[in-house]
């Protein structure tokens, strides 16, 4: 039977931290990108055409499809995050199958 194990423990653990880093940064981004910070203006990609409408509509459609993205990212890292925790949980049941 072929093992899922394909990371070692130091490696998972570098996962876990960096994907909790990256759950919590993207998370607050896409808060930010949600409630329309100015601050993020230069995050959105936006065109010149979108500030010649006086509605400001169309700059929180873009800033809301950042939020998305953002959320979207957190969401695969939270993703990888669980498989870095499963490699650690598989390094260490094979730390007890060899002893």
């Amino acid at each position: 039977m072929a093992s899922l194990l394909c990371c070692g423990p130091k490696l998972a653990a570098c996962g876990i931290v960096l994907s909790i880093w990256g759950v919590i940064m993207l998370a607050l981004l896409g808060i930010f990108f949600s409630i329309h910070s100015a601050v993020l203006i230069e995050d959105v990609p936006f065109t010149d055409e979108d500030f010649m409408h006086k509605d400001p509509s169309r700059i929180y459609r873009l800033y809301e499809q950042v939020s998305y993205n953002c959320f979207i990212a957190a969401g695969i890292y939270l993703v990888l995050g669980g498989f870095s925790f499963c490699q650690i949980r598989m390094n260490k049941r094979k730390e007890y199958l060899v002893r």
